[in-house]
Order: C-alpha cells, then structure tokens, then sequence
C-alpha cells in the first residue's frame, strides 16, 4: 500500500514539474535578460528580451516559446517600413492556442522604437494580448501609450536585423485563408523559436 502510494506522489510531481517548465517565470528565473533565437525559412533573428521592465510579457513569451508553439508558425503580417507580426497561425492556417490574455505593460518606459518586439493586441481591448507579437521596422511612436494603452515592448533584436529588413521586402497580398491583405505570398515559416542558454 505504501508503495502504491509513493508510485502515484512520484508521478503526480513529475506532472507538477513539467506543467512548472512550461511556464515562462521558471525559464532562468534569475535572468533580466533571457535571449532567443527565432530561426525562419529566411534566416535567424536573435532577440534579448527585458525582463526587468517587462516580467509579465516576458514570461508569457517563454512559456510559449517553450512548450513549442511558435514552432512551424507563419509571419503573417509584412509591412514595409512599419512591422512584421507572427506568433499566431500554423503552417496549415490554424490558430495557435492561446493562452489566457494577459496585462498590459505598455506602460514600463519602453518605446516601440526600430528593431524592438511588442505584443499585438485587439485594437479596442487594452488588456486582451496573448500569443502574437511584432516587430517594430520604424520607430512607431503611434504605437506607444498616451491618451489611451499602447502595445507592450518586451526586448529588441540584436542579431539578425538584416533578416528582418530582406522579410519586410516580400511581396505581400490577400490571404483567402487569413482573410489579411498583408500576407507574404510566398510563406514565411518560423520553424522553431529557441532560448539561447544565459552565456550566450
């Protein structure tokens, strides 16, 4: 009986230990500054996430990133000189699970300047991002908080920004599946976003 019960305590924190890893606050805890590698079918972009003013947002990106499911996702927004946004369709045009929205963070001081990351959120809905976020190709002070919440930047790119600027010259066009006129014709696929270990 008693190792019975012991079997069933073993397996039910094993379960607890994995739903803990996969949530953004468990990935290096103690690091301000996590880094993560998004790898697409037109090259890798390195982005360094800031924690210190953006701890919800963050953590909220990492437990996406690490339960896998940016991976085989599309780019689907490209607008020239403005941003490119992906995190929310697969491949096959499906949705990627969202998890519950989160808080605003639009607030913390950071600026959707070039080059920087954001959530994208339902125009009207302050508090309603979840999965999908942007980057910004311009200094886009339109998206920052003033009379009403902005979008929250959560980190900035680092490498690769060169990836970013050949993506943002794509031609782009109405998607019948989306239901967007700023879809790459010719998809562009995140095929895994990974977290870089803390030397990195």
């Amino acid at each position: 009986m008693n190792r019975i019960f012991l079997i069933i305590i073993t397996v039910l924190m094993s379960f607890q230990l994995l739903a803990a890893n996969t949530k953004g606050q468990y990935i290096q805890p103690n690091n301000l500054s996590p880094k993560v590698r998004i790898e697409t079918s037109m090259g890798n972009v390195v982005i360094e996430l800031d924690r210190h003013r953006a701890k919800i947002t963050v953590d909220n990106f990492l437990g996406y990133v690490t339960r896998g499911q940016y991976d085989k996702t599309l780019i689907h927004r490209v607008e020239e000189g403005y941003l490119i946004q992906g995190g929310g369709f697969m491949t096959n045009y499906t949705d990627v699970e969202p998890d519950k929205p989160i808080f605003n963070e639009s607030g913390n001081g950071l600026k959707n300047k070039e080059g920087t990351i954001a959530m994208a959120k339902q125009l009207n809905d302050a508090h309603s991002a979840t999965n999908q976020f942007f980057i910004n190709l311009n200094d886009n002070s339109n998206l920052d908080p003033g009379s009403s919440w902005g979008y929250a930047v959560f980190g900035e790119v680092i490498e690769g920004y060169d990836i970013l600027e050949t993506i943002a010259q794509v031609e782009v066009g109405f998607s019948n599946e989306l239901g967007y006129t700023t879809v790459p014709k010719k998809m562009i696929t995140i095929y895994r976003v990974v977290i870089l270990d803390e030397e990195e």
